[in-house]
C-alpha cells in the first residue's frame, strides 16, 4: 500500500465506509429494502413463540431510526413496550417517536445494555460492527435473561452483479478485508451469531435476506459508492472511479447478501 498517496474523495454521498455512525438520509433510503429483505418466516415464527403474553419487552440495539420496529411491531400482535438503544441520543429520539408500539430511548454501548426482564432482543445492520467477542458477549447475555432474539441484515459477504465484470472479484474481496479490518467479524457475523447462539443453549435458524436492487434506483447507485467507497480504503491500487463509471453507464442489477437468524431458548 503506498502510504504517502493521499486519500481518495469518498465516492458514497450518505454513507462511511465501516462507520458505526449512520445519517438519517441513509437510513431512510435503505429502510424500504431492508423492510422488503426481512425474514417475514422468522418474525412469524417469534411471533407464535411470543403468543399468549400480556406484554412483550423488546429491546432495539443500535436502532437507528427505528427501522426494525417499524417493521417487527405490526408483525407482534401482543403488546408491546421496546427499549430503542443507539449510541447516537438523536438517533435514539427518532426512533422511539416513530414506532407503532409504546417505546423509550435508551443512550449507549449496545453491549453494556440491560437485558433483564427482557423478552426479544433484535438488531438490524449491526453484528458485522461487533468482534467475534462481542457477539458472543451478546448471545451470552441474552441468553442470561431469557430472551429471543432475532437479528437481522448482518452482511454475509456475497455480492452478486449483473452484468458480471472481471473486477467484481477483487473488489469484493477488497471490501470483505475492509469489513474484517480491526478484528471486526465482517461477513463472518452470521456463522459467529448462530455458533454463539447454539452455544448458549437456543435453537437457532437462519434465513437469507438479501437486497434486490436495479440501476436506477437511488440506493443502487449509493449502495455501489459506498462499496466502492470501502474496498478501495483496503486497497488503494483499485481504479474504482473508472469502475463507478462503467457500472454507472450501463444499467445493472445486484443481489447484496445479507442474513436473519432467529434464537429461541429451548
Amino acid at each position: 500500500m503506498d502510504h504517502d498517496r493521499a486519500p481518495a474523495a469518498p465516492r458514497a454521498r450518505l454513507s462511511d465506509p465501516g462507520s458505526p455512525v449512520c445519517t438519517p438520509d441513509w437510513l431512510a433510503l435503505r429502510e424500504p429494502a431492508d423492510h422488503a429483505a426481512r425474514s417475514t418466516a422468522l418474525a412469524a415464527d417469534l411471533d407464535r413463540r411470543l403468543g399468549g403474553r400480556d406484554t412483550v419487552v423488546v429491546r432495539d440495539l443500535g436502532c437507528g431510526t427505528g427501522s426494525m420496529g417499524r417493521w417487527l411491531a405490526p408483525r407482534l400482535h401482543a403488546p408491546q413496550q421496546w427499549f430503542v438503544h443507539d449510541r447516537d441520543a438523536d438517533l435514539a429520539r427518532r426512533a422511539a417517536a416513530a414506532l407503532p408500539a409504546p417505546a423509550t430511548p435508551v443512550v449507549g454501548d449496545v453491549l453494556e445494555a440491560d437485558l433483564a426482564g427482557t423478552d426479544v432482543v433484535v438488531c438490524s445492520a449491526l453484528l458485522d460492527l461487533l468482534t467475534a467477542e462481542g457477539i458472543a458477549r451478546l448471545a451470552e447475555a441474552c441468553a442470561a435473561a431469557g430472551a429471543a432474539v432475532l437479528w437481522t441484515l448482518t452482511v454475509a459477504g456475497r455480492v452478486v452483479l449483473d452484468p458480471v465484470d472481471v473486477r467484481d472479484a477483487r473488489i469484493a474481496a477488497a471490501f470483505d478485508a475492509h469489513q474484517r479490518r480491526d478484528g471486526l467479524a465482517g461477513p463472518d457475523a452470521p456463522d459467529l451469531a448462530v455458533a454463539a447462539l447454539e452455544r448458549a443453549g437456543y435453537a437457532v435458524r437462519r434465513e437469507a435476506s438479501p437486497w434486490r436492487l436495479a440501476a436506477g434506483e437511488p440506493l443502487a447507485e449509493e449502495w455501489l459508492r459506498g462499496w466502492l467507497d470501502a474496498a478501495a480504503e483496503h486497497d488503494p491500487a483499485l481504479d474504482a472511479d473508472d469502475y463507478l463509471r462503467g457500472r454507472l453507464a450501463e444499467p445493472f442489477t445486484v443481489e447484496v447478501g445479507h442474513a436473519d437468524v432467529l434464537g429461541l431458548p429451548r
